[in-house]
């Protein structure tokens, strides 16, 4: 359907999971995509073989979130290459935690450095060049966990909860650049930070629709967000969770 084509992107996290996904999928839609991973030559066969495939260009960015400086560059190299962003999509985020008697700062430090203030900083320096167009999409990931809390999970809840947060800021702030910020809220995905949790197949009786998520259907209302088919929506919450609803 070429629903991106023309569209300039920048996605964060990459490599595997629910990034790879949206990577895939944007660039299926015909977008530019520029995209996002830490470890060098991570990404470099799958991105040729996406231009190749989709006749679009899918360009690697291998920096780590956290640098400030890193993200700028990735930034200039858009704009001097392309000239405009159409689409953000903060997806990098970690997953650590524990009981909250057992929290320790470096958990606290690490994941809220890398889910929360990474996405702030993103978000500043993509929108130096997003405002210079005529608009575009923000999309945050944040997870069905932010939004309703889940026992031993404090410190991803609140750095998640506050992704979400973020969104309906931004949303407000920046309406009047016809700049639209939503947020994905995904359940319990098949991705490799899901295995993490050690969870076994009897989670899955908890999900209405007795299976795990695919990162393919967080890229398809990824895809919803990034397009003009959600035009008239901005501060959104959607929920990817196959009814689990904690």
């Amino acid at each position: 359907m070429e629903l991106l084509k023309g569209k300039v992107v920048l996605i964060t996290g990459c490599s595997k999971g629910i990034g790879r996904a949206i990577m895939e999928r944007f660039a299926q839609e015909k977008a530019v995509v520029y995209a996002n991973a830490r470890t060098v030559g991570d990404i470099d066969s799958i991105s040729e073989e996406l231009s190749n495939t989709y006749e679009t260009k899918v360009v690697p960015c291998y920096f780590d979130i956290r640098d400030k400086n890193a993200i700028k560059e990735c930034v200039m190299k858009i704009k001097a290459e392309q000239g405009k962003l159409d689409v953000l999509v903060n997806n990098a985020g970690i997953m650590k935690d524990a009981l909250i008697e057992m929290v320790d700062d470096r958990t606290l430090q690490d994941t809220f450095d890398i889910n929360v203030f990474s996405t702030i900083h993103m978000t500043q320096m993509a929108l130096k060049l997003m405002k210079r167009g005529a608009g575009g999409s923000i999309i945050n990931v944040s997870s069905i966990v932010g939004v309703r809390g889940s026992e031993g999970k404090t410190v991803y809840a609140a750095s998640k909860g506050a992704v979400a947060n973020l969104t309906m800021t931004w949303a407000r702030e920046l309406v009047k650049n016809n700049i639209r910020v939503n947020a994905l809220a995904p359940g319990k995905i098949d991705t490799d930070m899901y295995r993490t949790t050690g969870e076994d197949q009897a989670g899955i009786k908890e999900v209405g629709m007795k299976r795990l998520g695919k990162p393919e259907e967080v890229a398809n209302a990824a895809l919803f967000l990034a397009s003009d088919l959600s035009s008239y929506i901005t501060g959104e919450i959607i929920g990817v969770n196959g009814g689990w609803f904690l």
